[in-house]
């Protein structure tokens, strides 16, 4: 396919904007990045941009956790608008996290947002073997938008079983 991906992108809290002025220029690099890496030419998902509250209330409704976490997916059913789903990120998780990897809060966006849209297409970590193949396309990506490999130093953004 030809199209390109239909982005779309909510700043629903301002701190993201403070601390990281081009936010919505990185996440639509880093969203674009995986779905072309992915063939998914023409695929529509939503990016949200959020606070803690926000995300520990969509765990707690969707996941039974009532907690704040740095990212959540969503994916849509199949459907003849090629949505693909939503993805929301809290930003003071991500801040905290980016803060204690000791890591620019650009990357550790960028990573977030590529883990989230690849959890869109399909893509998990309940098993060692999924993680692997799921980090292993998260460093491609994040390669080529110029950020080193989040899981150098064996600093993760999600549990594994």
């Amino acid at each position: 396919m030809n199209d390109r991906p239909v982005i779309d992108i909510e700043i629903e809290d301002p701190a993201w904007t403070g601390a990281q002025p081009d936010a919505e220029a990185l996440v639509r690099r880093a969203a674009e990045a995986v779905l072309l890496s992915e063939g998914a030419d023409g695929e529509h998902v939503t990016l949200l941009l959020t606070d803690d509250t926000a995300v520990r209330e969509l765990n707690a409704r969707f996941r039974d956790r009532d907690a704040p976490t740095n990212v959540l997916s969503f994916p849509a059913p199949p459907n003849p608008e090629k949505h693909l789903g939503d993805v929301a990120l809290a930003y003071g998780v991500c801040a905290r996290e980016a803060a204690e990897q000791g890591k620019p809060l650009a990357h550790h966006l960028q990573h977030l947002v590529a883990h989230g849209v690849l959890h869109l297409l399909g893509y998990d970590h309940m098993t060692d073997e999924e993680a692997e193949a799921m980090e292993g396309l998260e460093r491609i990506v994040l390669a080529g938008l110029g950020i080193p490999d989040p899981y150098a130093a064996g600093e993760g953004d999600h549990d594994r079983p």
